[in-house]
């Protein structure tokens, strides 16, 4: 799939098939998310690719009962080391969410150009995940996403034009032309 296919094709998925995601497809989404750039190329992420079942369910709840989390084959995890990661970015915070959330989209634009599903899971008690995974200070959990076949396809909940969020050189000037 053509990369602005997926892009347009991509939506959170709540509902999963049961079948077995293949090991290579699995890989190749990984590896391309492994290829996200971050802030002085640090790559501050560990991924946690969560199977068993029983752990699935603990995440779900954990993730203030989202069942849906544990209905695919797998739970992604991205866990980023705030420590490890660019210290100013923006000169008022570091670079952990940034680079977590550049890896999980190129992760999720992956799972769907391979015919997969996948869902950012963002609210969560991060204490319990940790807990559960046995996640070490200093990483923090960036998101969640469960990755699998999709039962459904999705809902398109549509996009602003491009006009309504674009501005040349000031905040001020509304730029138009652009419908």
């Amino acid at each position: 799939m053509e990369v602005y296919e997926a892009i347009k094709k991509r939506r959170s998925i709540r509902e999963y098939e049961t079948r077995e995601v293949e090991r290579e497809k699995l890989k190749r989404v990984l590896n391309a998310a492994r290829l996200a750039p971050s802030a002085k190329n640090i790559q501050p992420w560990r991924v946690i690719v969560v199977e068993d079942k029983g752990l699935r369910e603990e995440l779900a709840e954990a993730a203030y009962g989202q069942k849906y989390l544990s209905q695919a084959p797998y739970v992604i995890v991205i866990c980023v080391n705030e420590k490890e990661c660019y210290q100013e970015h923006g000169d008022y915070m570091t670079s952990f969410a940034v680079d977590g959330a550049i890896f999980t989209d190129h992760l999720t634009l992956a799972a769907c150009a391979e015919g997969l599903g996948t869902c950012w899971i963002a609210k969560f008690n991060e204490r319990k995940v940790k807990e559960l995974l046995k996640v070490p200070e200093p990483y923090r959990i960036v998101v969640m996403t469960p990755l699998g076949y999709p039962a459904e396809e999705g809902r398109d909940r549509g996009r602003k034009a491009l006009s309504e969020i674009l501005y040349k050189d000031i905040w001020e000037n509304k730029e138009k032309g652009w419908e």
